[in-house]
């Protein structure tokens, strides 16, 4: 059922690797509009709660961040995440540029720190964290590399980041979200988000400064999507997702794609 498209993906991932787009500037009027509009409602919390503690889990074990951490929650959203690296320990500050969306952090989770701010040109003084966590962000850059330098900034040296954001290799995040499928959706996306490529993102912050390493994950399941055409499919697409790229040789094909770095 999937093998003509599976075979287009393939056909466009060549091109991809021949001839790279250029790079532009991200438009933040559009990324403030589009997630203030998710605001006063939890359906962009896209994943199911027993999910969002594997995500937060896996972060905290490949960021070998230790219990007590200065962390940072950069591009936080409405603070999910924040408040589940809180209950882990940590001393966590969450910053998003959605007025809204931190809004509703901080009426949600009084218990944590928000900020309403740009990751490129983040309000925190050099070397104050020991740790950031970027979830489902670097994807929403054409160009992240003034975020990979504002990250290197504010980490102490020997502080950790880890990012998180979808595998333009997978078939499934390729035909639905990238701008170069025949099946791609605008439904649910912003106009500056792409799925990454795994060595151009590791890239990116390896010039920065940091050494990095990248890990791919798979099987977590999805409660949730915008566009209604595709919201019937997910229990059989998180069916085929446990199953079909469990493998190790399938890792480079999985999902989701971490990035994790140290500075030196």
């Amino acid at each position: 059922m999937v093998v003509a498209p599976v075979k287009t993906f393939m056909l466009a991932t060549a091109r991809m690797s021949a001839s790279p787009a250029p790079k532009s500037s991200q438009d933040k009027d559009k990324e403030i509009v589009f997630f203030d509009g998710h605001a006063g409602t939890d359906a962009y919390d896209v994943f199911a709660p027993e999910s969002n503690d594997r995500l937060i889990d896996t972060i905290v074990r490949l960021g070998r961040f230790e219990r007590g951490a200065r962390l940072a929650d950069l591009g936080c959203g409405s603070g999910v995440f924040t408040d589940l690296l809180r209950r882990r320990g940590y001393d966590c500050v969450g910053l998003d540029l959605s007025p809204k969306l931190i809004e509703i952090g901080r009426r949600s989770f009084p218990g944590v720190e928000f900020t309403e701010g740009d990751l490129e040109n983040l309000p925190f003084p050099a070397e104050s964290f020991d740790a950031v966590v970027l979830v489902g962000v670097a994807h929403h850059f054409p160009d992240p590399s003034r975020c990979a330098a504002e990250v290197f900034r504010v980490l102490r040296p020997g502080g950790r980041f880890v990012a998180f954001d979808p595998n333009r290799m997978n078939p499934f995040m390729w035909l639905y979200r990238d701008r170069s499928s025949p099946f791609y959706s605008q439904v649910g996306v912003t106009a500056n988000e792409r799925p990454v490529l795994a060595g151009e993102i590791a890239g990116v912050f390896g010039r920065a400064g940091f050494k990095v390493k990248t890990e791919y994950l798979s099987g977590l399941r999805y409660r949730y999507v915008a566009s209604a055409r595709v919201r019937w499919l997910l229990p059989l697409y998180n069916a085929i997702d446990n199953v079909l790229f469990a493998p190790r040789f399938m890792q480079p094909l999985r999902p989701f794609v971490l990035t994790v770095g140290e500075k030196p």
